[in-house]
């Protein structure tokens, strides 16, 4: 255990370091949350990669392999490939032409102010909700380590007591270097943890594979059912007419038909208007700095998402080969426990180190985001607005502490759901999220870039409601008379986004903007 505590120990002296180092000369609002727009392609880069790849990803993505043994799931990245191209071609010159801060400057700039702070309500809610549910799995890992160091199996009520106890500490030593250092902080850690994260899951990938035994021939011979090893997914019922097929494919979460559709639509929108992503972006010198980034982080989103699966996969023949050893009854705490129970000193520290990293990346950015728009766009919008930028810095600052202490209770009581309810999985729970209300806020901003006269205030309002209400319904989530029920098909979480945009754009669409 020396050598792991000693491998953590380094790691937080790196992160605290560069925090530090980062938070020097700060002297306005846009030193904090953009870094001077002086940030180089590749760190934006390797920035946007640590952000995306959160503990969801790193703790799920896995958990999806071991369950369905194939990589169906891989499929999405088409979309977020080319949903990238459209945030790097058509958003970023916008934002960086009308040289906001907080994006949903250029919603008001285009529209008005209404549209501003409903887009950057949205944002606020959105963000909270799933940067604090997805704070929670960075705790598996944590409370497994300590069940394993002193050798207790604690009861739910206790676990949920440790989960909140581990996010306390993530989210305090984020907080700090986040708060001293904005931006530059955390791009500059973000590509430290995208290093510890390669390493890590490569280390953990390397072990598993040669502590399988047989090797390449077991793995053959226990995955040999039809579905495994899968890449590609239609989607399509066994039988049915056309109404059903398109129906069935509607609740499917990882089809072609989502890769090419459901998750370009997320793609855009969790990169082009939600400021935890957009604000990296515009950190750079010029638009074509943020627009390379952006576009080979879906590139490289491929090979990432691979790994993971492929992790997930080798953990189910691992296990299966070895059927002597415990196997934890929730598939969420597979990885985690493999990393505690069967990874050798190092390695292990090294792994923990990793999820940290992936954890601390993703809650860095989203404090970082959270109140760079609450300072900007309700601090200076609403209640003082003619605030200096010392006065902006000090507000920024501030609200990171604010969110930290929201995000900390959403992830308790994330915390307590999962705990009591061992079924859930975790990639429907982190994506599921913005997929209620996202749609809304891109069919807005669509709205203002693809048309010069068409949308309002009012009228995006208006827009944006019809867009939830259409998901809510869709997705089951507003409850419709049993007998409208056989009518309206249940819609899988990539589509959720998809729908919400169609019907906000095409809502906004009939509003015309005043000449005035």
């Amino acid at each position: 255990m020396l050598t792991d505590a000693l491998v953590l120990f380094f790691y937080f002296i790196a992160i605290f370091g560069i925090g530090i180092f980062a938070g020097r000369k700060q002297k306005s609002i846009e030193d904090y949350a953009l870094g001077g727009r002086s940030l180089p392609w590749w760190a934006i880069l390797a920035s946007i990669i640590a952000a995306e790849v959160s503990a969801a990803t790193f703790l799920g993505s896995p958990g999806e392999g071991y369950t369905s043994r194939n990589f169906t799931y891989v499929q999405l990245c088409i979309g977020t490939i080319l949903g990238r191209i459209v945030v790097g071609k058509l958003f970023l010159k916008p934002y960086y032409d009308y040289n906001v801060v907080s994006i949903y400057e250029y919603l008001e700039k285009r529209f008005g102010l209404l549209t501003r702070r409903m887009g950057s309500l949205v944002f606020l809610i959105s963000r909270v909700l799933a940067s604090g549910t997805r704070l929670y799995f960075a705790g598996i890992l944590l409370v497994i380590a300590y069940q394993y160091i002193y050798g207790t199996v604690a009861n739910k009520d206790e676990i949920v007591k440790y989960y909140t106890i581990a996010l306390v500490v993530i989210t305090i030593a984020t907080t700090i270097y986040t708060t001293i250092g904005g931006l530059k902080a955390v791009v500059w850690t973000d590509v430290l943890q995208a290093c510890v994260l390669a390493v890590s899951i490569i280390s953990a990938l390397a072990v598993l594979f040669f502590n399988i035994p047989g090797g390449w021939d077991t793995i053959t011979s226990t995955l040999n059912q039809p579905g495994d090893w899968s890449v590609w997914s239609w989607g399509f019922a066994k039988e049915g007419g056309c109404v059903d097929q398109i129906f069935h494919i509607l609740g499917e979460e990882y089809t072609i038909w989502a890769a090419f559709l459901g998750s370009t639509f997320v793609t855009m929108a969790t990169h082009g208007t939600d400021q935890d992503m957009v604000q990296r972006m515009l950190a750079g010198k010029n638009s074509s700095t943020g627009s390379k980034a952006v576009i080979l982080s879906g590139l490289i989103d491929v090979p990432v998402v691979l790994v993971f699966l492929f992790t997930g996969i080798l953990l189910y023949v691992f296990y299966q080969s070895n059927p002597g050893l415990d196997v934890p009854t929730n598939k969420l705490e597979i990885f985690p426990h493999f990393i505690i129970y069967s990874l050798p000193p190092g390695v292990r520290g090294l792994l923990v180190a990793g999820l940290l990293a992936t954890a601390m990346g993703s809650l860095s950015t989203a404090l970082n985001s959270l109140s760079t728009t609450a300072a900007k766009d309700w601090y200076q919008g609403v209640f003082r607005p003619r605030a200096t930028e010392k006065e902006l810095l000090l507000a920024a600052r501030w609200g990171t502490v604010f969110f930290a202490i929201l995000l900390i209770v959403v992830g308790a009581i994330t915390a307590n759901y999962v705990v009591h309810h061992e079924e859930a999985r975790i990639i429907p729970i982190a994506l599921g999220i913005f997929g209620y209300t996202y749609g809304s806020l891109l069919g807005v901003f669509l709205l203002g870039m693809l048309t010069k006269r068409r949308g309002c205030d009012m009228g995006n309002c208006i827009a944006m409601i019809t867009g939830f209400l259409a998901v809510g319904i869709l997705s089951k989530l507003i409850p419709m008379p049993e007998s409208l029920n056989s009518y309206i098909p249940e819609i899988a979480f990539p589509w959720r986004v998809t729908i919400g945009t169609l019907a906000t754009f095409f809502t906004g669409i009939l509003f015309r903007k005043s000449k005035s």
